[in-house]
């Protein structure tokens, strides 16, 4: 043990080892400053004056600390049924998505579903291809879902590449003799489904879970077209309408306008923290399983 360390200690890093770590610390350090630097300018923006704003003079750190920005915002009311509604979308529409995507990969997944191959490459198909707008509204509107909130939850209920994923994690980590074992026991397949795959299946899920609730969480544009009513529209949608109500200008003095410009681009950075603040929040929760998920048939052995 001791000449084992002894010789241990005495092997050094060549030069060229510490040159190639030296570079890679250094770009590692350069992208940690690129990703870090926009969030600290946002927040630091996002409580700052709006004059210190407009005029450029936050560059990193807040100038002249203020709050107005989110007093302006909480004090609006759809504010609230914004938050809500979109919390309703993220959870419900993430648990649809979720489920179905499930139930759709796992099939696709085994060597005995017939026609697996062909169903496989129509769905692949429909990634490359689409219908378009028009078709699609024409669509929901047919199924009456036009101004409900079923329009935000079905139509893109299921996204092909999450399919894919989910296909090849189940080909890779539940193997057919496991199957084969749990038919011999009597097993139903819902309840070899329930029992074995779910719990094995969490790197997955979690990596479903958060790509369908970010997706569902930002989503405006299919709001901004199926939805009428105020009381429905999620909060990136009321977001928007606040920003175009305070870039709008009418019959008012330059004073009043310059402060109005002031705050409509004050806003921008206090919506943004607004919108992030839950993904971000929901994120390290659910990284340990994202990774695993994502690297699923990297490697073979």
């Amino acid at each position: 043990m001791a000449a084992s360390a002894a010789i241990s200690q005495k092997i050094k890093e060549s030069t060229g080892d510490r040159i190639f770590l030296t570079v890679v610390y250094t770009v590692l350090i350069l992208v940690v400053i690129a990703v870090l630097y926009p969030l600290i300018f946002i927040i630091s923006s996002s409580i700052s004056s709006p004059a210190a704003v407009t005029s450029g003079r936050v560059w990193l750190w807040p100038v002249d600390i203020s709050f107005k920005a989110f007093k302006v915002l909480f004090s609006t009311h759809e504010i609230v049924s914004g938050y809500a509604n979109s919390i309703f979308y993220t959870a419900a529409g993430t648990l649809i998505s979720v489920t179905l995507t499930v139930m759709i990969a796992y099939p696709l997944s085994r060597k005995a579903f017939f026609g697996r191959n062909v169903l496989m490459m129509v769905i692949t198909f429909t990634m490359i291809f689409s219908g378009g707008l028009i078709p699609t509204y024409m669509v929901v509107r047919q199924m009456h879902l036009i101004d409900t909130r079923w329009a935000l939850l079905i139509p893109n209920a299921i996204w092909v590449w999450q399919v894919i994923i989910a296909r090849s994690f189940f080909q890779a980590s539940i193997p057919e003799e496991l199957l084969e074992a749990s038919e011999i026991d009597g097993c139903s397949d819902m309840r070899f489904i329930r029992s074995v795959v779910l719990p094995l299946s969490k790197p997955i899920l979690a990596v479903l879970v958060l790509m369908y609730a970010v997706g569902q969480w930002n989503s405006y544009f299919d709001a901004l077209i199926y939805l009428k009513t105020a009381d429905l529209f999620p909060l990136q949608l009321v977001l928007r309408s606040i920003i175009i109500q305070n870039n709008s200008s009418g019959a008012m003095d330059a004073m009043a306008m310059v402060e109005r410009q002031q705050m409509a681009e004050l806003l921008k950075y206090a919506l943004i923290v607004v919108a992030t603040l839950p993904v971000l929040v929901i994120y390290p929760f659910v990284q340990r399983y994202f990774v695993q998920g994502m690297l699923v048939g990297s490697v073979k052995g």
